[in-house]
């Protein structure tokens, strides 16, 4: 797909400052309201998610997962191929048809979107089983878990058919029933797969993982149906054309993802190999706490961001606006967490696993320093995204990947299991200068002055508190981490309480600004 041709429009001075206007409050309240939806269920799915790491880490021990990790990444690969990048492109598709208001091309795209998720699902299933050992060779070093790993096409095949569901309910923008969508199938899926893995221990894990996919294939489908589409009868030319502009883009995704998710495969049998599963299980515990509260809220923002974009991506200003917005509102949210987990991962890692994964504290705090450039570069990765830049997004994730994988090569090699947490925080250092670049040769985006603020307060902070370890005694680290967590908390909340009126705040979260005294002085009285 080409680039769309870009409507010139006349683009605000850089770096001007001026009061946020009504318009913008608006968008800003968007961005927060969709957050708060899904971020609600981001809390219950991460909270579920936390439940089962807990019972795998006490059932199974460091080297059960391990064992998890790497069956993890071997399903996480196969559903990238397998996907064919529709859940992504299959957002974008919908997007685009329901902007136009056409009900027969709305139904036409819903009806290849769910014909193509299954066909390619079972494709993906059946070359994981045909692929089976030498998969389980080169994971593992031996044929002892080919039937394990044959097990885990069922899982493909209900992600697949799942990622097709979900993606027509992000798509049509019904962010609630998405919300719900994913809190009940973690629910579920830790009611049912945690007894699994404690009656069968290691030869649970991937009934666990299949259980898990089966729970997410019920609740999207439930959802999924309440989508009124209008239905039609369509010609093969239809289906072709139809099916050709979801693959074109989405091909792009799939090759994204499958980098992404080739680069953590290799480096988990980079870790497996160099220092044994003891040490895979640690990095596993690392990477996975890393990115919790950052996925979060990541996971809660881009809902719905994607689709906006999209539907303003040939219009330089408003896109290059939306994503200085998300942004902003990205980094006031992430800042205080990212600080509070910097301050108490050792803590972290004995709350969620247990004091034999100690090793992975040191990990977690490089992996913190990365989150925070993670959080600084995601939006405007999305503008190749939204502009349909296939070779620019495909060429960034490439090289951005193999410097993931030599940097935390080299780490190994160099400082044993925290090189792979240096390497993480080198590779985002890069990709952010790299992807500021290119986005701003794309479309002409600048930061505004409200984000370069934002990273003048965290980043110096964030970095701060992570060298204080080295020169200053635990209590006091851990003093001077809750005094910078609760004044960055109270610097966020307040930031946001002037871009966003505070009736457009959750109720709770309302109640307790107001009880604070953290909101604008017209709503204290």
């Amino acid at each position: 797909m080409a680039v769309p041709v870009s409507t010139p429009v006349s683009t605000p001075i850089p770096g001007e400052d001026f009061n946020v206007s009504e318009t913008r409050k608006d968008s800003y309240g968007q961005i927060l309201k969709s957050s708060a939806l899904t971020g609600g269920s981001s809390v219950l799915t991460i909270g579920f998610g936390i439940v089962r790491t807990k019972a795998l880490a006490v059932l199974l021990g460091p080297a059960g997962v391990g064992l998890f990790g790497l069956f993890g990444s071997v399903y996480d690969l196969t559903r990238i191929v397998a996907g064919l990048g529709i859940n992504t492109s299959g957002v974008r598709q919908i997007a685009e048809a329901t902007a136009t208001g056409d009900a027969r091309r709305i139904a036409r795209t819903v009806a290849t979107l769910r014909r193509v998720a299954f066909f390619s699902g079972v494709l993906g299933a059946l070359l994981l089983l045909s692929l089976c050992l030498p998969v389980s060779r080169f994971t593992f070093g031996t044929y002892q878990y080919a039937g394990w790993v044959a097990l885990l096409a069922v899982a493909v095949l209900f992600n697949s058919i799942s990622a097709g569901q979900m993606a027509l309910v992000q798509g049509m923008r019904r962010i609630a029933d998405l919300a719900k969508m994913n809190a009940l199938a973690a629910f579920y899926g830790t009611l049912f797969s945690i007894p699994i893995v404690y009656f069968f221990r290691e030869k649970g894990i991937v009934p666990f993982m299949l259980c898990v996919t089966a729970m997410s294939i019920l609740t999207s489908w439930w959802y999924a149906r309440k989508i009124q589409v209008e239905r039609v009868r369509l010609t093969a030319r239809e289906v072709t054309d139809e099916a050709r502009a979801l693959l074109r883009m989405g091909i792009a995704f799939m090759a994204s993802g499958l980098m992404g998710m080739g680069a953590a495969y290799l480096i988990r049998v980079l870790v497996l190999r160099s220092l044994g599963l003891d040490a895979a299980g640690c990095f596993q515990a690392a990477w996975v706490l890393g990115g919790l509260y950052v996925g979060f809220i990541m996971q809660a923002m881009g809902a719905d961001f994607f689709p906006r974009l999209t539907a303003v991506a040939n219009n330089h200003s408003e896109c290059n606006r939306l994503v200085n917005e998300q942004a902003e509102v990205g980094l006031l949210l992430a800042g205080p967490g990212v600080i509070a987990t910097l301050t108490f991962a050792p803590l972290v890692i004995q709350l969620f696993y247990t004091s034999q994964f100690w090793p992975a504290a040191e990990i977690l705090r490089w992996i913190c320093l990365g989150m925070v450039l993670r959080v600084a570069s995601w939006p405007m990765g999305f503008i190749l995204l939204a502009k349909g830049a296939r070779r620019l997004f495909l060429w960034s994730e490439l090289l951005t990947n193999l410097l993931f994988i030599g940097l935390v090569w080299a780490g190994l090699n160099q400082f044993g299991l925290t090189g792979a947490g240096i390497g993480f925080f080198g590779m985002y250092a890069a990709y952010w200068l790299g992807i500021y670049l290119v986005v701003r040769r794309l479309s002409g985006f600048r930061w505004s002055t409200a984000n370069r603020r934002l990273a003048l307060v965290f980043l110096p902070l964030v970095v701060v508190l992570f060298l204080s370890r080295k020169f200053l005694p635990n209590p006091s680290v851990v003093v001077l981490g809750v005094v910078l967590t609760l004044v960055t908390g109270i610097y966020s909340v307040k930031t946001l309480c002037t871009l966003v009126p505070l009736e457009r705040f959750p109720g709770p979260v309302r109640k307790m600004i107001l009880f604070l005294k953290l909101g604008p002085p017209d709503a204290r009285s």
